[in-house]
């Protein structure tokens, strides 16, 4: 049973998704990066020792016109944390603070879940289980800290996903947004299909259906065309600025 805060919640998102155009936000790496992130370290442990960075970042996305922020918690698994000194629910509690303050009333902050970092059976060693208790601890420190939705990215297998939103689902009453990344062969990385993804995900129950990252807007065009053609869910389109130039 939904509590008031819950009900209230849900069709505000419900009547932010029926809206004929929303604004996501963009990356958040690349702005760390910009501001002297170094190669190997943590983006998410930035909630913990540059907090201001981060509120910066988010802040700048909202007077830009975001409607959604995603919270700096791509990585903030078990699995990717190990060594950190900081655990899941201390950098998901921290990471979704910041971004709910600098939401205030103008937009919506986001659980951002991204891939756990290791391939599930048979392609890696990581039972659907163990993948589904990773996405469970995420997901009810997601909730607890406030987070308004929660939304799963740049995914390539669609068996870790089926993990990822059963957890989300089972353990949360929070919206759900998931995209996957795709290939200009119109497949995933471990060789999804666009039509198994929406039919999948649409059947299981999220509450909106998209892709992120890998290509640029004009790649990502008939990707976008393909997927529009097999759900009635709202689209999410998140693409890179573009693809690198190899000569330079």
């Amino acid at each position: 049973m939904l509590s008031g805060r819950q009900e209230l919640l849900v069709r505000k998102i419900d009547d932010l998704f029926k809206q004929k155009f929303i604004f996501l936000d963009g990356a958040m790496g690349t702005m760390l990066q910009a501001g002297g992130l170094k190669l190997g370290e943590r983006p998410e442990v930035l909630c913990i020792t540059n907090p201001d960075e981060i509120f910066d970042i988010h802040k700048q996305y909202i007077d830009a016109g975001s409607n959604i922020v995603y919270a700096n918690t791509f990585g903030a698994n078990r699995h990717k944390l190990e060594g950190t000194g900081h655990s899941v629910d201390e950098i998901i509690s921290a990471a979704v603070g910041i971004a709910k303050k600098a939401c205030g009333n103008e937009a919506f902050a986001a659980l951002d879940i991204g891939p756990i970092g290791e391939l599930l059976e048979p392609a890696g060693a990581l039972t659907f289980e163990e993948a589904y208790d990773i996405f469970k601890e995420m997901v009810v420190s997601g909730e607890k800290a406030g987070a308004d939705l929660v939304v799963f990215e740049t995914m390539t297998d669609l068996y870790e996903v089926k993990a990822a939103v059963l957890a989300a689902k089972e353990n949360s009453d929070l919206p759900i947004v998931c995209t996957m990344t795709f290939e200009e062969n119109m497949r995933t990385f471990t060789g999804v299909a666009i039509s198994s993804m929406a039919l999948t995900l649409e059947g299981l129950g999220v509450d909106a259906i998209g892709v992120n990252c890998s290509l640029g807007p004009k790649e990502l065009y008939p990707v976008v065309e393909e997927l529009c053609k097999w759900t009635n869910l709202p689209v999410v389109v998140k693409p890179n600025a573009g693809l690198p130039d190899p000569v330079t």
